[in-house]
Protein backbone atom coordinates (compact mmCIF):
# COMPACT_ATOMS: atom_id res chain seq x y z
CA UNK A 1 0.00 0.00 0.00
CA UNK A 2 1.23 3.50 -0.85
CA UNK A 3 1.59 5.81 2.15
CA UNK A 4 1.73 9.55 2.59
CA UNK A 5 5.36 9.15 3.60
CA UNK A 6 6.08 7.47 0.25
CA UNK A 7 4.68 10.52 -1.56
CA UNK A 8 6.71 12.93 0.57
CA UNK A 9 9.86 10.91 -0.15
CA UNK A 10 9.20 11.10 -3.88
CA UNK A 11 8.92 14.88 -3.65
CA UNK A 12 12.31 15.06 -1.97
CA UNK A 13 13.78 13.03 -4.83
CA UNK A 14 12.03 15.00 -7.59
CA UNK A 15 14.44 16.90 -9.85
CA UNK A 16 11.58 19.10 -11.14
CA UNK A 17 10.37 20.11 -7.67
CA UNK A 18 12.33 23.42 -7.60
CA UNK A 19 10.44 24.64 -10.68
CA UNK A 20 7.24 24.80 -8.62
CA UNK A 21 8.64 27.91 -6.94
CA UNK A 22 8.45 29.72 -10.28
CA UNK A 23 4.64 29.63 -10.20
CA UNK A 24 2.23 31.65 -8.07
CA UNK A 25 -0.06 28.98 -6.64
CA UNK A 26 -2.66 30.05 -4.06
CA UNK A 27 -2.30 28.54 -0.62
CA UNK A 28 -4.85 25.90 0.33
CA UNK A 29 -5.37 24.85 -3.29
CA UNK A 30 -4.37 21.64 -5.06
CA UNK A 31 -4.51 22.62 -8.71
CA UNK A 32 -5.31 19.71 -11.03
CA UNK A 33 -6.77 21.68 -13.92
CA UNK A 34 -3.64 22.72 -15.79
CA UNK A 35 -4.98 20.72 -18.74
CA UNK A 36 -7.62 23.45 -19.06
CA UNK A 37 -5.79 26.56 -17.82
CA UNK A 38 -2.19 26.50 -16.64
CA UNK A 39 -1.09 28.21 -13.44
CA UNK A 40 0.50 31.66 -13.58
CA UNK A 41 4.28 31.84 -13.83
CA UNK A 42 5.52 34.25 -11.16
CA UNK A 43 7.33 36.30 -13.80
CA UNK A 44 4.13 36.99 -15.74
CA UNK A 45 2.91 39.84 -13.54
CA UNK A 46 6.11 41.86 -13.84
CA UNK A 47 6.29 41.10 -17.56
CA UNK A 48 2.75 42.38 -18.14
CA UNK A 49 3.44 45.48 -16.10
CA UNK A 50 6.62 46.21 -18.07
CA UNK A 51 4.93 45.74 -21.45
CA UNK A 52 2.07 48.03 -20.44
CA UNK A 53 4.01 50.68 -18.52
CA UNK A 54 7.28 50.86 -20.44
CA UNK A 55 6.93 49.33 -23.89
CA UNK A 56 3.44 50.68 -24.50
CA UNK A 57 3.24 53.54 -22.01
CA UNK A 58 6.65 55.12 -22.63
CA UNK A 59 7.91 53.88 -25.97
CA UNK A 60 4.48 53.82 -27.60
CA UNK A 61 4.46 52.82 -31.27
CA UNK A 62 8.25 52.65 -31.37
CA UNK A 63 8.05 49.33 -29.52
CA UNK A 64 7.01 47.52 -32.70
CA UNK A 65 10.69 47.87 -33.54
CA UNK A 66 12.60 48.64 -30.33
CA UNK A 67 10.86 45.96 -28.23
CA UNK A 68 10.62 43.43 -31.05
CA UNK A 69 6.85 43.33 -31.09
CA UNK A 70 6.61 42.76 -34.83
CA UNK A 71 8.87 39.72 -34.78
CA UNK A 72 7.40 38.19 -31.63
CA UNK A 73 5.10 35.56 -33.26
CA UNK A 74 8.03 34.03 -35.14
CA UNK A 75 10.57 34.43 -32.34
CA UNK A 76 8.33 32.74 -29.80
CA UNK A 77 7.42 30.12 -32.36
CA UNK A 78 11.09 29.24 -32.67
CA UNK A 79 11.28 28.90 -28.85
CA UNK A 80 8.26 26.60 -28.84
CA UNK A 81 9.46 24.51 -31.78
CA UNK A 82 11.82 22.16 -29.85
CA UNK A 83 8.98 21.19 -27.50
CA UNK A 84 6.97 19.75 -30.38
CA UNK A 85 9.67 18.35 -32.64
CA UNK A 86 9.66 21.23 -35.10
CA UNK A 87 12.48 23.20 -36.70
CA UNK A 88 13.15 26.93 -36.52
CA UNK A 89 10.99 28.78 -39.02
CA UNK A 90 8.13 26.25 -38.84
CA UNK A 91 5.99 27.66 -35.99
CA UNK A 92 4.26 30.95 -35.29
CA UNK A 93 2.31 31.82 -32.16
CA UNK A 94 -0.77 33.71 -33.25
CA UNK A 95 -4.57 33.86 -33.20
CA UNK A 96 -6.71 31.16 -31.53
CA UNK A 97 -6.64 27.39 -31.88
CA UNK A 98 -9.96 27.48 -33.73
CA UNK A 99 -8.75 30.10 -36.21
CA UNK A 100 -5.47 28.27 -36.77
CA UNK A 101 -7.35 25.01 -37.30
CA UNK A 102 -9.50 26.75 -39.92
CA UNK A 103 -6.35 27.98 -41.68
CA UNK A 104 -4.64 24.59 -41.53
CA UNK A 105 -7.65 22.58 -42.67
CA UNK A 106 -8.39 24.98 -45.52
CA UNK A 107 -4.75 24.82 -46.62
CA UNK A 108 -4.72 21.02 -46.42
CA UNK A 109 -7.86 20.73 -48.54
CA UNK A 110 -6.40 23.14 -51.08
CA UNK A 111 -3.14 21.18 -51.19
CA UNK A 112 -5.11 18.03 -51.98
CA UNK A 113 -7.33 19.77 -54.51
CA UNK A 114 -4.23 20.98 -56.34
CA UNK A 115 -2.93 17.44 -56.75
CA UNK A 116 -4.40 15.81 -59.86
CA UNK A 117 -4.38 12.36 -58.25
CA UNK A 118 -6.18 13.54 -55.09
CA UNK A 119 -8.36 16.39 -56.35
CA UNK A 120 -11.63 14.43 -56.09
CA UNK A 121 -11.23 13.50 -52.42
CA UNK A 122 -14.03 15.05 -50.37
CA UNK A 123 -13.89 13.38 -46.94
CA UNK A 124 -12.49 14.84 -43.71
CA UNK A 125 -12.02 12.15 -41.05
CA UNK A 126 -12.20 12.90 -37.34
CA UNK A 127 -13.50 11.46 -34.08
CA UNK A 128 -16.97 12.04 -32.69
CA UNK A 129 -15.29 12.59 -29.30
CA UNK A 130 -12.97 15.27 -30.68
CA UNK A 131 -13.14 18.68 -29.00
CA UNK A 132 -16.31 20.24 -30.42
CA UNK A 133 -14.71 23.40 -31.83
CA UNK A 134 -12.59 21.25 -34.16
CA UNK A 135 -15.70 19.58 -35.54
CA UNK A 136 -17.56 22.88 -35.77
CA UNK A 137 -14.74 24.49 -37.73
CA UNK A 138 -14.63 21.55 -40.14
CA UNK A 139 -18.41 21.65 -40.58
CA UNK A 140 -18.37 25.39 -41.17
CA UNK A 141 -15.51 25.26 -43.67
CA UNK A 142 -17.07 22.36 -45.58
CA UNK A 143 -20.39 24.21 -45.82
CA UNK A 144 -18.71 27.46 -46.86
CA UNK A 145 -16.64 25.80 -49.59
CA UNK A 146 -19.79 24.10 -50.91
CA UNK A 147 -17.79 21.57 -52.93
CA UNK A 148 -19.24 18.37 -51.51
CA UNK A 149 -16.90 17.97 -48.55
CA UNK A 150 -18.22 15.83 -45.70
CA UNK A 151 -17.08 14.98 -42.19
CA UNK A 152 -16.71 11.27 -41.43
CA UNK A 153 -16.65 10.60 -37.68
CA UNK A 154 -15.42 7.47 -35.93
CA UNK A 155 -16.43 6.33 -32.46
CA UNK A 156 -13.28 4.38 -31.64
CA UNK A 157 -9.62 4.92 -32.59
CA UNK A 158 -9.58 1.36 -33.94
CA UNK A 159 -11.95 2.51 -36.70
CA UNK A 160 -9.49 5.06 -38.09
CA UNK A 161 -7.64 2.56 -40.27
CA UNK A 162 -10.83 1.83 -42.17
CA UNK A 163 -12.20 5.39 -42.16
CA UNK A 164 -9.01 6.87 -43.61
CA UNK A 165 -9.34 5.46 -47.12
CA UNK A 166 -9.01 6.49 -50.76
CA UNK A 167 -11.82 9.05 -50.34
CA UNK A 168 -10.15 10.81 -47.40
CA UNK A 169 -8.48 14.14 -48.08
CA UNK A 170 -7.48 15.01 -44.51
CA UNK A 171 -7.52 13.25 -41.15
CA UNK A 172 -8.09 15.95 -38.51
CA UNK A 173 -7.32 14.45 -35.11
CA UNK A 174 -6.52 15.62 -31.59
CA UNK A 175 -3.40 13.87 -30.35
CA UNK A 176 -4.63 13.55 -26.74
CA UNK A 177 -8.39 13.34 -26.23
CA UNK A 178 -9.71 16.12 -24.01
CA UNK A 179 -12.19 13.89 -22.18
CA UNK A 180 -10.38 10.61 -21.72
CA UNK A 181 -6.69 11.46 -22.03
CA UNK A 182 -6.29 8.80 -24.75
CA UNK A 183 -3.14 9.44 -26.80
CA UNK A 184 -2.87 8.45 -30.44
CA UNK A 185 0.23 6.89 -31.98
CA UNK A 186 1.03 9.87 -34.19
CA UNK A 187 3.62 8.10 -36.33
CA UNK A 188 1.39 5.11 -37.07
CA UNK A 189 -1.71 7.19 -37.87
CA UNK A 190 0.22 9.70 -39.97
CA UNK A 191 1.91 6.85 -41.83
CA UNK A 192 -1.46 5.26 -42.58
CA UNK A 193 -2.75 8.61 -43.84
CA UNK A 194 0.14 8.90 -46.27
CA UNK A 195 -0.28 5.30 -47.44
CA UNK A 196 -3.87 6.18 -48.34
CA UNK A 197 -2.92 9.50 -49.95
CA UNK A 198 -4.40 11.61 -47.14
CA UNK A 199 -2.84 14.40 -45.07
CA UNK A 200 -2.55 14.28 -41.26
CA UNK A 201 -3.60 17.42 -39.36
CA UNK A 202 -3.06 17.27 -35.59
CA UNK A 203 -4.50 19.33 -32.74
CA UNK A 204 -1.92 19.44 -29.94
CA UNK A 205 -3.99 21.34 -27.36
CA UNK A 206 -3.64 18.59 -24.75
CA UNK A 207 -0.16 17.49 -25.82
CA UNK A 208 2.14 20.50 -26.15
CA UNK A 209 4.10 20.90 -22.95
CA UNK A 210 2.68 17.67 -21.52
CA UNK A 211 4.09 14.86 -23.66
CA UNK A 212 7.14 14.65 -25.93
CA UNK A 213 6.28 15.32 -29.56
CA UNK A 214 8.28 14.87 -32.76
CA UNK A 215 6.09 16.24 -35.52
CA UNK A 216 8.67 16.01 -38.28
CA UNK A 217 9.89 12.54 -37.39
CA UNK A 218 6.35 11.22 -36.97
CA UNK A 219 5.25 12.42 -40.38
CA UNK A 220 2.61 14.95 -39.38
CA UNK A 221 1.61 17.35 -42.14
CA UNK A 222 0.16 20.28 -40.18
CA UNK A 223 -0.54 21.00 -36.51
CA UNK A 224 -2.13 23.56 -34.25
CA UNK A 225 -2.36 23.96 -30.49
CA UNK A 226 -2.89 26.35 -27.62
CA UNK A 227 -0.47 27.93 -25.15
CA UNK A 228 -2.77 28.46 -22.15
CA UNK A 229 -2.91 24.87 -20.92
CA UNK A 230 0.32 23.02 -20.14
CA UNK A 231 2.42 25.85 -21.61
CA UNK A 232 1.05 28.29 -18.99
CA UNK A 233 0.66 31.27 -21.30
CA UNK A 234 -2.39 32.73 -19.54
CA UNK A 235 -6.16 32.77 -20.20
CA UNK A 236 -6.88 33.21 -23.88
CA UNK A 237 -3.19 33.33 -24.75
CA UNK A 238 -2.46 33.12 -28.49
CA UNK A 239 -2.32 29.67 -30.01
CA UNK A 240 0.23 28.28 -32.49
CA UNK A 241 0.32 26.75 -35.92
CA UNK A 242 3.02 24.49 -37.36
CA UNK A 243 3.70 24.22 -41.07
CA UNK A 244 6.74 22.07 -41.90
CA UNK A 245 9.27 23.45 -44.33
CA UNK A 246 8.35 20.79 -46.88
CA UNK A 247 4.79 22.13 -47.14
CA UNK A 248 5.34 25.87 -46.81
CA UNK A 249 5.56 26.68 -50.50
CA UNK A 250 2.15 25.05 -51.09
CA UNK A 251 0.52 26.35 -47.92
CA UNK A 252 -2.30 28.75 -48.77
CA UNK A 253 -4.81 29.83 -46.15
CA UNK A 254 -7.90 31.97 -46.73
CA UNK A 255 -7.37 34.51 -43.92
CA UNK A 256 -4.96 36.56 -46.00
CA UNK A 257 -4.36 39.44 -43.61
CA UNK A 258 -1.64 42.03 -43.89
CA UNK A 259 0.73 40.32 -41.44
CA UNK A 260 0.89 37.36 -43.81
CA UNK A 261 1.79 39.58 -46.77
CA UNK A 262 5.20 39.31 -48.42
CA UNK A 263 5.70 43.06 -47.93
CA UNK A 264 3.24 44.20 -45.25
CA UNK A 265 4.44 47.80 -45.15
CA UNK A 266 4.31 48.28 -48.91
CA UNK A 267 0.54 48.68 -48.41
CA UNK A 268 -0.19 47.18 -51.81
CA UNK A 269 -3.85 46.61 -52.74
CA UNK A 270 -3.19 43.02 -53.87
CA UNK A 271 -2.23 40.15 -51.58
CA UNK A 272 1.01 38.22 -52.05
CA UNK A 273 1.80 35.60 -49.39
CA UNK A 274 5.01 35.83 -47.42
CA UNK A 275 7.64 33.19 -47.84
CA UNK A 276 7.90 30.56 -45.14
CA UNK A 277 5.89 30.34 -41.94
CA UNK A 278 4.94 34.01 -42.13
CA UNK A 279 2.12 33.13 -44.52
CA UNK A 280 0.29 31.49 -41.60
CA UNK A 281 -0.13 34.91 -39.95
CA UNK A 282 -3.21 37.06 -40.41
CA UNK A 283 -3.73 40.36 -38.57
CA UNK A 284 -2.11 42.51 -35.90
CA UNK A 285 -1.06 40.56 -32.82
CA UNK A 286 -2.29 40.87 -29.17
CA UNK A 287 1.09 41.93 -27.82
CA UNK A 288 0.42 41.93 -24.07
CA UNK A 289 -0.93 38.38 -24.00
CA UNK A 290 1.63 37.24 -26.56
CA UNK A 291 4.45 38.53 -24.36
CA UNK A 292 3.22 36.45 -21.40
CA UNK A 293 3.63 33.23 -23.38
CA UNK A 294 7.38 33.67 -23.07
CA UNK A 295 7.21 33.46 -19.27
CA UNK A 296 5.98 29.89 -19.54
CA UNK A 297 8.52 29.01 -22.23
CA UNK A 298 11.30 30.34 -19.99
CA UNK A 299 10.47 27.66 -17.43
CA UNK A 300 10.40 24.87 -20.02
CA UNK A 301 13.90 25.93 -21.09
CA UNK A 302 15.14 24.77 -17.67
CA UNK A 303 14.20 21.13 -18.18
CA UNK A 304 13.42 18.60 -20.93
CA UNK A 305 10.23 17.08 -22.24
CA UNK A 306 11.64 13.67 -21.37
CA UNK A 307 11.96 14.65 -17.70
CA UNK A 308 8.47 16.14 -17.78
CA UNK A 309 7.07 12.95 -19.30
CA UNK A 310 8.70 10.72 -16.69
CA UNK A 311 7.14 12.72 -13.88
CA UNK A 312 3.80 12.97 -15.66
CA UNK A 313 3.54 9.20 -15.89
CA UNK A 314 4.65 8.81 -12.28
CA UNK A 315 2.01 11.31 -11.10
CA UNK A 316 -0.82 9.76 -13.12
CA UNK A 317 0.20 6.21 -12.13
CA UNK A 318 0.16 7.29 -8.49
CA UNK A 319 -3.24 8.96 -8.79
CA UNK A 320 -4.81 5.92 -10.44
CA UNK A 321 -3.34 3.57 -7.83
CA UNK A 322 -4.41 5.69 -4.87
CA UNK A 323 -7.95 6.22 -6.14
CA UNK A 324 -8.37 2.52 -6.77
CA UNK A 325 -6.91 1.61 -3.37
CA UNK A 326 -8.58 4.20 -1.19
CA UNK A 327 -11.89 4.71 -3.01
CA UNK A 328 -12.49 1.12 -4.06
CA UNK A 329 -15.96 0.90 -2.49
CA UNK A 330 -17.34 3.69 -4.69
CA UNK A 331 -18.68 3.53 -8.29
CA UNK A 332 -15.72 5.14 -9.99
CA UNK A 333 -14.78 4.09 -13.50
CA UNK A 334 -11.36 4.76 -15.02
CA UNK A 335 -11.67 5.95 -18.62
CA UNK A 336 -8.03 6.96 -19.14
CA UNK A 337 -5.77 4.28 -20.61
CA UNK A 338 -3.44 2.49 -18.21
CA UNK A 339 -0.92 1.92 -21.00
CA UNK A 340 1.71 4.66 -20.86
CA UNK A 341 2.01 5.00 -24.62
CA UNK A 342 -1.73 5.68 -24.88
CA UNK A 343 -2.01 8.13 -21.95
CA UNK A 344 -1.58 11.90 -21.94
CA UNK A 345 -1.04 13.87 -18.72
CA UNK A 346 -4.53 13.63 -17.26
CA UNK A 347 -6.68 11.02 -15.54
CA UNK A 348 -10.44 10.84 -15.96
CA UNK A 349 -12.87 8.91 -13.81
CA UNK A 350 -16.61 8.56 -14.19
CA UNK A 351 -19.03 8.71 -11.26
CA UNK A 352 -22.85 8.72 -11.37
CA UNK A 353 -22.76 12.11 -9.61
CA UNK A 354 -19.51 13.26 -11.18
CA UNK A 355 -20.50 16.90 -11.51
CA UNK A 356 -21.61 17.16 -7.88
CA UNK A 357 -18.52 15.36 -6.61
CA UNK A 358 -16.28 17.71 -8.60
CA UNK A 359 -18.04 20.76 -7.16
CA UNK A 360 -17.46 19.36 -3.67
CA UNK A 361 -13.79 18.82 -4.47
CA UNK A 362 -13.43 22.39 -5.72
CA UNK A 363 -15.10 23.68 -2.56
CA UNK A 364 -12.46 21.77 -0.56
CA UNK A 365 -9.60 23.27 -2.59
CA UNK A 366 -9.00 20.45 -5.10
CA UNK A 367 -9.55 22.04 -8.50
CA UNK A 368 -10.21 19.63 -11.32
CA UNK A 369 -13.03 19.90 -13.84
CA UNK A 370 -16.02 18.07 -15.24
CA UNK A 371 -16.99 17.02 -18.75
CA UNK A 372 -20.09 15.25 -19.97
CA UNK A 373 -20.96 12.46 -19.67
CA UNK A 374 -20.23 12.07 -15.93
CA UNK A 375 -16.46 12.51 -16.33
CA UNK A 376 -14.26 14.06 -13.65
CA UNK A 377 -10.97 15.23 -15.21
CA UNK A 378 -7.75 15.67 -13.27
CA UNK A 379 -4.79 17.26 -15.04
CA UNK A 380 -1.20 16.76 -13.85
CA UNK A 381 1.35 19.43 -14.70
CA UNK A 382 4.81 18.15 -13.70
CA UNK A 383 6.27 21.66 -13.48
CA UNK A 384 4.22 22.40 -10.37
CA UNK A 385 2.22 19.31 -9.29
CA UNK A 386 3.78 17.40 -6.41
CA UNK A 387 3.37 13.80 -5.32
CA UNK A 388 2.04 15.06 -2.00
CA UNK A 389 -0.60 16.99 -3.94
CA UNK A 390 -1.75 13.67 -5.37
CA UNK A 391 -1.99 12.05 -1.94
CA UNK A 392 -3.88 14.97 -0.47
CA UNK A 393 -6.28 15.19 -3.40
CA UNK A 394 -7.19 11.52 -3.17
CA UNK A 395 -7.69 11.78 0.60
CA UNK A 396 -10.14 14.63 0.10
CA UNK A 397 -11.91 12.70 -2.67
CA UNK A 398 -12.16 9.63 -0.40
CA UNK A 399 -13.62 11.69 2.43
CA UNK A 400 -16.20 13.33 0.15
CA UNK A 401 -17.27 9.97 -1.23
CA UNK A 402 -17.30 8.20 2.15
CA UNK A 403 -19.42 10.90 3.76
CA UNK A 404 -21.49 11.64 0.63
CA UNK A 405 -20.61 15.30 1.16
CA UNK A 406 -21.84 16.43 -2.25
CA UNK A 407 -25.06 17.96 -3.50
CA UNK A 408 -26.57 15.81 -6.22
CA UNK A 409 -28.88 18.70 -7.13
CA UNK A 410 -25.99 21.13 -7.71
CA UNK A 411 -26.64 23.49 -10.61
CA UNK A 412 -24.36 22.90 -13.59
CA UNK A 413 -21.64 25.52 -13.99
CA UNK A 414 -20.68 26.58 -17.50
CA UNK A 415 -16.93 26.09 -16.97
CA UNK A 416 -16.17 23.55 -14.26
Amino acid sequence: MISQHDCSARDLDDALAPLRRQFDLPSGVIYLDGNSLGARPSAALARAQYVIAAEWGTDLIRSWNTAGWFDMPKRLGDRLAPLIGAEAGEVVITDTTSINLFKALAAALQMQAGDAQRAERRVIVSERSNFPTDLYMAQGLAAWLDRGYSLRLVDDPAELATAIDADCAVAMLTHVNYRTGYQHDMATVSGHCHAQGALALWDLAHSAGAVPLDLNADGADLAVGCTYKYLNGGPGAPAFIWVPARHQARFRQPLSGWWGHAAPFAMEPGFAPADGIGRALCGTQPIVSLALVECGLDIFAQTTMEAIRRKSLALTDLFISLVEQRCASHPLGLVTPREHARRGSQVSFTHPHGYSVMQALIARGVIGDYREPAIMRFGFTPLYTSFTDVWDAVEILRDILDTQAYDIAAKRDTVT
